[in-house]
């Protein structure tokens, strides 16, 4: 009898055992299944969000066919104003240092008729300066004069100023001790600039 009871116990322990065993595999085969719904949820999640950052991505980075040619066209618009603009500038100064050339050409020649005036003008004698053709040619040098000084030619000052090699041309040299060193005792002919440009230098006699 006893040995029977012990059989009995010992069958009864197994079967809990085995019935614990299938309850807790059972528990983990459903927790398992559970992480493994949520990781696969997690990773269609996070795909479809790598997806759609993808698809804005493409789109924001992708430019228009129609915006990249008016991008290129304006690029074109802009160069050519450019150049346009300096060529425009070139242009004017090419003008301006033509116009400068013919002006200086036109005046150099002038200057001769203008000292013929100065040369006639100086041997009239006093008692002729009343006279009305003396006092008409006065009149044409005075009005000559004031068309070359509005045109910017102005005479090279010289007699008592120091020689200037860039605006006097000495042509004589003299030993006076009324005068300084290197200073202009005589003017010979009249030099001229325009706009600060020497057209013609003075012909001067230097002293000491």
């Amino acid at each position: 009898m006893a040995e029977e009871t012990k059989n009995e116990n010992l069958d009864e322990t197994l079967e809990d055992t085995e019935e614990t065993a299938k309850t807790e595999g059972a528990e983990n085969t459903e927790e398992t299944a559970e992480q493994s719904g949520e990781t696969e949820k997690e990773q269609e999640a996070s795909g479809a969000e790598e997806e759609k950052k993808g698809l804005f991505g493409k789109k924001k980075n992708k430019k228009d066919k129609k915006d990249e040619q008016i991008e290129e066209l304006t690029d074109k618009l802009k160069r050519q104003m450019a150049e346009f603009d300096n060529f425009r500038k070139r242009t004017e100064k090419e003008k301006e240092a033509r116009f400068e050339i013919g002006a200086k050409s036109v005046i150099e020649k002038i200057l001769p008729t203008v000292d013929n005036f100065e040369r006639g003008l100086a041997t009239v004698a006093e008692e002729q300066k009343e006279d009305p053709f003396v006092v008409g040619m006065e009149k044409v040098y005075k009005q000559l004069m004031a068309s070359l000084e509005a045109l910017e030619v102005v005479p090279i000052d010289a007699v008592g100023k120091e020689f200037d090699p860039n605006m006097h041309n000495a042509v004589l040299h003299i030993e006076d001790e009324a005068y300084g060193e290197n200073i202009v005792a005589e003017e010979l002919l009249k030099g001229y600039t325009y706009k600060g440009n020497v057209v013609r230098h003075s012909m001067v006699k230097v002293a000491n």
